[in-house]
């Protein structure tokens, strides 16, 4: 099926992404070995600048499944998914202006120790357990699906990538903590940037110029921004991906452990704001890169489609395809786009390592146990040495479970929903009780669960999904007679948690059914777009909530005022009070003239 073979140069330069990101964990495993406890390692000293951290943000969730997933996606389906921009904007306001000053100012670790310093115990334990589940799972799918989409069309050794990738993951997360997490994430961001743009401007060459690439999307219908439909049935529009992109990108930024851990150790909270709007230059930027990959994809295979045409068996395949085919007479650049896509892989499973061991730690082991700090030190090592072999051990049960495991990590994608709203009625409502944030969250992650599993059962019908044609008529080859619509590799995430479902729906809506399904009176209820599922989540999440707290004696609950937000937590509040001074002086001076 490859176009192309891998050649020496292109190992090498995998290798030597790896060996730079290994070398960076041994560099700050030095540099910081008389400073051994657990805030040094964890939190990096809560020393960190705006700028690294910033970069580490952008590359944490922007995995190796973005650069091969999204462009696919735009090909397929239309570059609409551009507006996940305006989505992430939203995201980093919320984030702001909400979540950073509750953490930043209770100086903690883990994001769940705030649930119990706020509600009880057990809403802190039911949050860090979810947190662990989801993030293993995660992981474990981040390693293994490119790897697969990558063996089966340039060559690579599966294993061989899949246990590389994940032992020197594991060993610098091990040595150097946060630290080396975040300059490696630096450093593995530089590389996706540099294999993305390696195509593209391969691309451009190849079509003679920037403007025969739009046009070609034009005509095939890839420029599909302006559909501003509001049935929240159909997959993708403005409205789907603006709001249900918005709740899914706040709960990343806003209360995942991986996120908040990298702002929450800059040195002041200037600087952890800096860094979130930093990073939104950064996820626009790769954004920019995937959206516009996929319109290459397109232009340069607008007339043989080598998915219809049986050359790939899964649409995730068609960026290394794409790869091999352009850029295999240039040793070393296929290589690049490799390394591209699994400092993706990299960047993603480290922050979730480091993040694992955090809330360990912190909540499921300081509380029971009376430790000096270089005890803890050396546990948080061990904790991310146990979680990288987990993650490792994740990715050899995925290529065993095969279909099976769509199912799980479609429930993985809908725990983000309900995490977001129970962590809203924390910092937001001053009056919700433990009894009613318990029961918020278990109802909206039951009603998150069923929805994400009646979507798998009966998806979506084609009109709601809208995939756009694909043509094999410029073909100069013999079809082949084996291909199936449907491909039987693990499904793959775009760069967050509810966009799994997503990718089985793309495969459904193409499948044709030989026998029809019956759908029963709630289709219509399991065929709402997946980008609302994190919506669905939080609010049910909130509404129960806040209805339980009333009946429970929420409304003589005391809240200490470091556990809400107040109006002088926010940033605004200074722009408009330096706003009003402003205006006053001058109406002053102009009284006085």
């Amino acid at each position: 099926m490859a176009v192309a073979s891998f050649a020496l140069a292109d190992y090498v330069v995998f290798a030597l992404m790896l060996v730079v990101s290994a070398a960076v964990g041994i560099y700050y495993a030095w540099v910081d070995r008389s400073r051994r406890n657990p805030g040094n390692f964890l939190t990096g000293g809560r020393k960190l600048t705006a700028l690294p951290v910033s970069l580490s943000l952008t590359a944490s969730f922007m995995s190796a499944i973005t650069v091969l997933s999204f462009p696919a996606e735009v090909y397929h389906y239309g570059a609409n998914i551009g507006f996940y921009g305006l989505s992430y904007l939203m995201a980093m306001l919320v984030t702001s202006e909400v979540f950073l000053p509750i953490f930043y100012k209770l100086e903690i670790t883990s994001t769940f120790e705030y649930l119990e310093l706020r509600f009880n115990r057990a809403t802190r334990l039911l949050g860090t357990l979810l947190f662990i589940v989801q993030t293993i799972l995660y992981s474990g799918i981040v390693i293994y699906v490119p790897a697969l989409a990558l063996n089966q069309v340039t060559g690579m050794n599966l294993w061989g990538v899949v246990i590389s990738t994940g032992v020197v993951c594991t060993f610098y997360c091990t040595l150097g903590g946060l630290k080396a997490v975040v300059w490696t994430d630096v450093f593995q961001l530089g590389v996706m940037i540099a294999g993305f743009l390696s195509v593209i401007i391969a691309s451009v060459i190849l079509q003679g110029g920037v403007i025969n690439i739009f046009s070609d999307s034009q005509h095939g219908g890839r420029i599909n921004f302006w559909d501003f439909d509001t049935n929240p049935l159909r997959r993708h529009t403005f409205w789907t991906v603006a709001i249900g992109g918005t709740f899914l990108w706040t709960s990343v930024y806003g209360t995942n452990q991986s996120q908040v851990q990298r702002y929450i150790s800059c040195k002041s909270i200037t600087h952890a704001r800096f860094s979130l709007f930093i990073n939104l230059l950064g996820l626009w930027l790769i954004l920019l890169c995937s959206v516009f990959a996929g319109m290459c994809l397109y232009s340069i295979y607008k007339s043989c489609d080598p998915w219809t045409s049986g050359l790939l068996s899964a649409l995730d395949q068609l960026m290394p395809y794409l790869v091999m085919d352009i850029l295999g007479d240039y040793p070393g650049l296929p290589g690049l786009f490799v390394a591209a896509a699994f400092s993706g892989s990299l960047s993603t499973v480290s922050s979730s390592i480091n993040a694992l061991a955090a809330v360990t730690v912190e909540d499921l082991i300081k509380p029971y146990a009376s430790m000096s700090e270089r005890q803890l030190a050396w546990i948080s090592k061990g904790t991310s040495l146990l979680y990288g072999v987990l993650c490792i051990g994740m990715a050899g049960l995925a290529s065993l479970l095969g279909p099976i495991f769509q199912a799980v990590i479609s429930i993985f994608g809908v725990i983000g929903g309900p995490l977001l709203g129970l962590f809203t009625l924390g910092i937001l409502c001053p009056f919700a009780t433990s009894k009613g944030a318990l029961s918020g969250v278990v109802l909206g992650l039951a009603v998150s669960l069923w929805v994400a599993i009646g979507a798998q059962i009966y998806p979506p019908p084609p009109e709601m999904s809208r995939p756009l044609s694909l043509t094999t008529e410029g073909c100069n080859f013999t079809m082949t007679d084996s291909f199936s619509w449907t491909s039987t590799d693990l499904p793959t995430l775009p760069s967050s948690t509810t966009t799994l479902i997503e990718k089985i729906h793309k495969q459904d809506f193409t499948s044709g059914f030989t026998t029809p399904i019956s759908r029963p009176a709630l289709a219509d209820w399991y065929s709402v777009s997946y980008l609302y599922f994190s919506p669905i989540g939080t609010i049910i999440t909130i509404s129960v909530g806040l209805i339980v707290s009333v009946l429970t004696g929420g409304r003589k609950l005391n809240v200490e005022s470091r556990l809400r937000l107040t109006k002088e937590d926010t940033s605004l509040y200074y722009l408009f009070k330096i706003i009003k001074d402003g205006v006053s002086t001058v109406a002053v001076s102009e009284y006085h003239i």
